[in-house]
């Protein structure tokens, strides 16, 4: 077993420390020969404590860390699967490392959770727990080749994937880790020759191709996880983070408590591509958008850019534009959009470190909005000072409006913002010179005000689903026709500007659009 829980582990600590006091009394000498350091930081000196207790290889545990959380806790935040801090202790159905750790160790799930030291401590413990289920003896211990199926256990994940995750750890150990912690503290591992010892896992199948991609892995989601068939057109990709590793990520799709899944998954050190859900399969990954999309998870998380690597944008990429193609997707930011742009989403992914600009100019499409100039997946401040399509539009907006904005030069100068404040005015807005979502909604709504209704169609159900989309904070597809999707973004908006919810766009509705609510 495990040495003993740390409460034990911390008397014993102050009785050697009460020892070494009297040796350097007694001698001026300290007691050992080789003291480490004493302003070790503090990650590398939880790394070395962690393994010195539990008889894990620091570097094994440091590269665990490292492809769980890339040496970041996020403060305490979740991941998708309800794992936390560096080493990533899971607390759901299929995984319960959090509260093994917290009974190895003594230590609260609440420290364990927030505190990168204890949570180091805790993922040390579990790893230990699984090499004593396993039978290693304290030699094969020592020999870091002998960890893998311990570390395939820490997986929680099942044959395949269990496979690809140990597999990334000891490929970290073989090319060598060197990393920055958000602290700015360097945590290194040292390249070295693995020949891990798998044993049984030797035989698990990792190389099933996609028949959709063949390019990729083929690793299914759990039954639950994704509806058979589609009830819509597959008209655009979501792009996603996963909040949580690759094979992580893939193991949680194969979680039937997880009610979630993705088409494809894409690891960030080499682009590598795994597919989980069928392309004429609805996976279940983004709301009101399931049936018409295609989803494309990332690994990483959305506050840590480190893991939006150049491989990791071009595997993509290539994909995304392999689907378009196929499926005859425009490739433009009203297509290829992101999850947190999608209509009834909760969710931030893929967050403001996202290239979009790069990523699209990868998959050979613009990087602004839908071809007119005037559509966009959501509108972003533009002020004195901006530059690009978004401010284009501005300017073609209020110049076909008779204010004066100069030339449709994508520069927001001094006569952009007069007009803007002329605009303004106009509509009872403040008149700060700066287009933001109620200036937005103003401009974009503008114009003739038809009764509209499900089932119509037109330039005017154009204006109307770019302003909802300003005013409303999330994408409404702009494609002329008032069908479902934008009757529910008409209901929601009604609903929070105090309207009647009738889901038809009448001279109210039009009035609230055009000024700025």
């Amino acid at each position: 077993m495990p040495p003993r829980p740390v409460a034990r582990a911390r008397a014993r600590a102050c009785a050697l420390a009460a020892l070494t006091a009297t040796a350097l009394l007694a001698t001026g000498q300290p007691a050992s020969a080789a003291p480490e350091p004493a302003a070790a930081e503090p990650m590398n000196r939880a790394f070395a404590d962690a393994a010195r207790e539990y008889g894990v290889p620091r570097d094994l545990l440091a590269a665990v860390g490292y492809g769980e959380s890339r040496l970041d806790g996020h403060a305490g935040t979740p991941s998708q699967a309800n794992g936390y801090g560096v080493m990533h202790l899971t607390s759901n159905p299929a995984n319960r490392s959090l509260e093994k750790a917290s009974e190895l160790t003594g230590e609260s799930a609440a420290r364990l959770r927030r505190d990168t030291t204890a949570n180091i401590l805790g993922g040390a413990a579990v790893l230990r727990d699984h090499a004593d289920a396993l039978g290693l003896d304290g030699a094969e211990r020592r020999d870091v080749n002998a960890w893998y199926p311990a570390v395939a256990r820490y997986s929680a994940a099942d044959g395949p994937a269990s496979v690809l995750y140990a597999d990334a750890v000891f490929a970290s150990l073989a090319e060598g880790v060197a990393a920055r912690t958000p602290g700015g503290e360097e945590v290194l591992v040292p390249s070295r020759p693995v020949s891990p010892d798998k044993g049984a896992l030797s035989a698990a199948a990792v190389d099933a191709r996609s028949t959709d991609y063949p390019s990729a892995r083929w690793m299914p989601a759990a039954a639950g996880n994704f509806a058979a068939g589609r009830t819509a057109a597959v008209d655009k990709v979501v792009v996603h983070v996963t909040q949580g590793s690759y094979a992580g990520s893939i193991s949680w799709f194969q979680n039937p408590a997880s009610q979630v899944s993705a088409h494809y998954t894409i690891r960030s050190s080499d682009g590598e591509i795994t597919q989980s859900v069928r392309e004429k399969d609805t996976a279940y990954h983004a709301r009101s958008a399931n049936a018409s999309s295609l989803g494309i998870e990332h690994e990483g998380y959305v506050d840590n850019p480190a893991w939006f690597t150049d491989a990791l944008y071009r595997s993509s990429a290539a994909l995304t534009a392999h689907l378009c193609a196929k499926y005859d997707i425009p490739k433009d930011r009203a297509h290829i959009v992101g999850h947190s742009e999608v209509p009834g989403n909760d969710h931030t992914d893929p967050g403001g470190h996202w290239d979009w600009n790069r990523y699209m100019e990868l998959v050979g499409g613009a990087p602004g909005g839908g071809g007119d100039g005037l559509t966009f997946a959501s509108y972003t401040l533009q002020q004195s000072g901006s530059t690009g399509p978004q401010v284009k539009a501005v300017q073609q907006l209020l110049n076909d409006q008779g204010y004066a904005a100069g030339a449709v030069d994508g520069s927001f100068g001094p006569a952009t913002k007069s007009a803007v404040q002329a605009f303004q005015r106009a509509r009872s807005l403040v008149a700060d010179g700066q287009v933001g979502s109620k200036t937005w909604t103003a401009l974009l709504s503008a114009g003739t005000t038809p009764s509209l209704a499900r089932g119509g169609s037109g330039d005017a159900v154009r204006r109307l689903q770019r302003a909802l989309t300003a005013a409303l904070g999330t994408t409404v597809s702009v494609d002329g026709g008032f069908g479902p999707a934008t009757e529910t973004a008409v209901r929601g908006y009604q609903s929070g500007r105090g309207l009647t919810v009738d889901g038809v766009v009448g001279p109210a509705t039009w009035a609230a659009l055009q000024a700025g609510r």
